[in-house]
């Protein structure tokens, strides 16, 4: 017990000595995250234009519905279309991302000539600007003269639309996204297996297990604190899903690209409901944190600690 008292208070004292260093990120934290965040929740709760004089006198009176806006929203149409469009692209973009992540990261940790240099390689997708990366994937997706169905017309393929159609628009966004954030997470997953034990692998070699057995039986399940860590990333980054398409398609073909994320910026700066489009912001919040806590919950089931 005195152990633990003493341990303790050593413990209170390093973090009055660290508050100090402390204040500046508490301050810029409070000053561009919480106040924001206050400030845009009353904002959800009028009809506010963003372009009239905020806290101004009457602005109350003139301007406050309370969850008008959050009662719109829930019951309009668009709200599931843009969920339904969303979640299209998370059922087609995570099992693409994951399994592209871990060939490529599988790849990556075999010790060959060159290995190096293709560690580079295949990162630089993720140092690309997404304006300059969706720039060029427009031109590649382009039906009539574009790179990609010149590619499958020498096999004797018709290529699609693409962006211009309503069925394969989402399927290229999600491709253009898998190219360009598989090399992140397969350096995610890159760490988790090369901090294996490789003692694991010499006792299955030992038994003769093959190169499939040892990476379903050893790799995976020692894997899986990485593997979650990739879900939870990439589910956030899913629902926040925006420059992509705002530059290859803004929305359409017929609003079969439109996202949260691209809601909230067409409300707020295309059609001055910065009300509503504070509203669609904390939805859009509740919904992430929400598939969060589910993840966290369930990640006893399946993910190993044990290395």
């Amino acid at each position: 017990m005195k152990l633990f008292k003493r341990s303790r208070g050593l413990g209170q004292d390093g973090f009055l000595k660290a508050s100090p260093f402390l204040v500046p990120s508490i301050i810029g934290f409070s000053i561009f995250y919480l106040v924001p965040m206050i400030i845009s929740i009353f904002i959800s709760l009028t009809d506010w234009n963003g372009l009239d004089r905020l806290f101004a006198d009457g602005f109350m009176q003139e301007h406050f519905i309370g969850l008008q806006n959050y009662k719109d929203i829930l019951g309009s149409d668009e709200f599931w279309k843009v969920l339904g469009n969303t979640a299209e692209y998370i059922a087609l973009y995570l099992p693409l991302m994951l399994t592209t992540s871990l060939l490529g990261a599988s790849l990556l940790s075999k010790k060959r000539p060159g290995v190096g240099a293709f560690r580079v390689i295949y990162y630089i997708p993720v140092l690309t600007s997404w304006v300059a990366a969706s720039l060029i994937w427009r031109s590649i997706l382009a039906p009539q003269y574009g790179a990609m169905n010149g590619i499958l017309e020498i096999f004797g393929i018709t290529g699609p639309g693409w962006l211009l159609d309503e069925k394969w628009a989402m399927p290229a966004i999600v491709l253009v996204s898998v190219w360009k954030d598989m090399g992140f997470f397969a350096l995610i997953l890159l760490s988790g297996i090369v901090g294996i034990n490789r003692s694991y692998y010499e006792a299955a070699d030992l038994d003769g297990a093959s190169s499939w057995k040892k990476f379903i039986k050893i790799t995976l399940p020692l894997l899986t604190p990485a593997i979650f860590y990739v879900l939870i990333v990439s589910l956030i980054n899913s629902f926040q899903l925006f420059p992509q398409i705002m530059i290859m398609t803004d929305g359409g073909p017929n609003g079969a690209t439109q996202v949260m994320v691209e809601r909230i910026y067409k409300y707020g700066f295309r059609y001055f409901r910065m009300g509503y489009a504070s509203a669609f912001s904390w939805i859009l919040f509740v919904i992430i944190m929400t598939c969060t806590a589910i993840q966290m919950r369930g990640q006893k089931r399946w993910v190993n600690y044990d290395t």
